[in-house]
């Protein structure tokens, strides 16, 4: 576990990160509109899908939005977080992809929908991730791939200009430690559990 975040650098980061969110859900509306995506109704999803998240920043942003919701409504999302992580060790072991609806899932709609995270916003729609390895193309959710295949849908998004953002707050974030930031690799519902990172 890192050390506590100067809670003045948090701020800071949580509002940058706050713009990068919104610039994130215009991309994915343009995108989504081009592909003829509408997730209303959908029967496939996505919240069930096996998610790792992997900054601090990202991290932090989920608990700022925990820490607002009243003790009651916390207190059910960490219960249901635990049966989460269960159900996914449970999976893994038996060498499956988990399948598990997220704990945040409230009958079908996010129950802290803006302060999800970068997953979850920019999942669906085709894009494309260009790196020093090259370009890494991802086809979109099943409805997605369905519509490309009728002859529907619109130019990938490329996700490399958010996504080196969110690398920056990161960095910026960890501040003037010496190295990176140690790896994060780890579900909603472990973030949820293991508290803010540096607690």
């Amino acid at each position: 576990m890192t050390a506590p975040f100067p809670a003045s650098r948090r701020r800071v980061v949580l509002a940058k990160l706050a713009k990068l969110y919104a610039d994130m859900d215009a991309a994915y509306m343009a995108a989504a509109a081009a592909a003829g995506l509408d997730c209303a109704g959908c029967a496939e999803n996505c919240c069930v899908s096996f998610f790792q998240h992997h900054t601090h920043a990202e991290w932090l942003y989920l608990h700022a939005g925990l820490d607002a919701l009243p003790a009651e409504k916390r207190e059910a999302y960490v219960a249901r977080a635990r049966e989460y992580v269960a159900a996914c060790r449970e999976a893994l072991s038996r060498g499956e992809t988990p399948r598990a609806m997220c704990p945040l899932n409230d009958d079908g709609l996010c129950g802290l929908y803006d302060h999800r995270l970068m997953i979850c916003r920019l999942h669906g729609v085709p894009n494309v991730l260009i790196g020093s390895m090259g370009v890494r193309e991802f086809p979109g959710c099943g409805p997605c791939q369905r519509l490309a295949a009728e002859g529907k849908g619109g130019k990938a998004m490329d996700r490399t200009p958010l996504l080196k953002r969110l690398a920056t707050l990161e960095m910026e974030l960890w501040g003037s430690r010496p190295g990176r930031p140690p790896k994060v690799d780890m579900t909603l519902a472990e973030m949820i559990l293991a508290g803010p990172p540096g607690k």
